[in-house]
C-alpha cells in the first residue's frame, strides 16, 4: 500500500520543512530552495512507503 501525498499535503509539508531548515537553506537561491524542499518531501514520502511495505511483510 503506497501512501501518496496530495498536492496540498506536499505544499504544507514543504512549508513546514522550509521553516525548520530556514537557517540552513537561506544561503541558496529561491529556485534551489524550492528544488531542495521538493526533494526532501519526495525522499520522506518514499521512506514512509518503504517502511509501510516492510511492516506489511513482517505482519504476514
Amino acid at each position: 500500500m503506497n501512501q501518496n501525498l496530495s498536492l496540498k499535503q506536499r505544499r504544507e509539508l514543504e512549508g513546514k520543512m522550509a521553516v525548520v531548515f530556514k537557517e540552513n537553506i537561506n544561503v541558496l537561491s529561491t529556485e534551489l530552495q524550492e528544488i531542495l524542499l521538493d526533494d526532501l518531501v519526495t525522499a520522506f514520502e518514499n521512506r514512509i512507503n518503504v517502511l509501510i511495505r516492510a511492516q506489511e511483510k513482517r505482519s504476514y
